[in-house]
């Protein structure tokens, strides 16, 4: 249950967190886009090369001006982010910002416990002292963990995690319904499955086997390739985030997709199609104009074999359709990447 009200959009001020994020950035390049003006904020750490987080900064300044307002610290110090806020208004908040990666929980937890854990209840802490009208924040589909039944849909239990990120997210869920339920806050939470794009994390496969692709070395290719993904274009992500944004759940005491009875609401944001692997190395392959090299490895610790996102409940709520395949987005990655990296 949805109100679908969308009134003073265009005046009203956006507090986007990991605004030089992946994420983050084309959601408040969308924001602007639209009339809306953004304050962001990011801690700009080197989980990876800080000089493509600035370079999506860069971007929105140089296009969007006064509109864009940057704050660089990080959310999981309360005092700083009080302090930086204090001079802002906002009526609503997409937080977008976390400690990001499977693997790498594996190596460095704590750095997910704070950004995940006590930065997301610091973002709720602001929420909450500002009344906003809506805080839509970033889950995972990680939340499924070994889940057998696909698609993965918003009603089926999400309490077995194979990794510290996985944990953290459904801890931000849980969270989250505390405060709708103790503060009556609006809050969203979307379920992200795999996202890709122009700007994207190098982190990521789609870069990863690009770079190698391109340079002729070989990619490592994990499950001996017996793995799926629901792989979903940055636009469509963007298109879902923002209508979920002008949707606030109501505190009508009605179910909300996920379950809660309390103003928050959860849904996955996917592209609905879960494609094999080797499929999306076909692509990207055709999209390099050359083959890869390939080198079989076994199941990484923390992975799934596969994701696909049943969207019912976010298409019902808000009209969310994604429209773009990976035979459409992975080439438009690919020229991107090639102009950015210069390979």
């Amino acid at each position: 249950m949805m109100t679908g009200k969308v009134s003073k959009v265009a005046e009203a001020s956006v507090l986007v967190t990991g605004a030089a994020g992946f994420i983050g950035a084309a959601v408040a390049e969308a924001l602007m886009a639209r009339g809306q003006s953004v304050i962001g904020i990011d801690n700009l750490n080197d989980y990876y090369a800080v000089s493509l987080k600035r370079a999506r900064l860069d971007g929105l300044a140089t296009r969007h001006g006064n509109l864009f307002q940057f704050r660089e610290l990080d959310f999981a110090d309360m005092s700083a982010l009080t302090a930086a806020l204090g001079s802002f208004t906002f009526e609503t908040i997409v937080h977008l910002g976390a400690q990001a990666g499977v693997r790498y929980s594996l190596e460095n937890p704590q750095a997910y416990v704070a950004s995940n854990l006590a930065g997301h209840v610091n973002m709720l802490e602001v929420a909450r002292a500002r009344q906003v009208a809506h805080m839509v924040y970033a889950s995972s589909s990680s939340v499924y963990g070994g889940n057998a039944k696909l698609p993965f849909a918003v009603e089926d239990r999400a309490d077995h995690p194979v990794s510290l990120y996985a944990a953290t997210k459904k801890a931000d869920e849980l969270m989250s319904e505390t405060y709708a339920h103790l503060f009556r806050l609006p809050l969203t939470g979307l379920r992200f499955f795999t996202v890709y794009g122009p700007w994207g994390r190098p982190d990521m496969a789609m870069w990863k086997f690009a770079e190698r692709i391109l340079s002729d070395r070989p990619i490592d290719v994990y499950n001996q390739g017996e793995m799926s993904r629901d792989f979903t274009y940055i636009d469509d992500i963007v298109g879902g985030v923002l209508a979920c944004l002008d949707c606030p759940p109501a505190d009508d005491g009605a179910q909300k997709a996920g379950g809660s009875v309390k103003p928050h609401a959860l849904y996955n944001i996917g592209n609905n199609k879960s494609e094999h692997l080797l499929r999306l190395i076909e692509v990207l392959e055709d999209a390099c104009g050359r083959k890869a090299r390939r080198n079989l490895l076994p199941m990484q610790p923390g992975d799934v074999t596969a994701t696909y996102a049943d969207i019912t409940a976010l298409t019902r709520d808000t009209g969310y359709m994604p429209s773009t395949p990976i035979e459409t987005g992975v080439p438009r990655f690919v020229d991107w990447f090639r102009s950015y990296t210069g390979v």
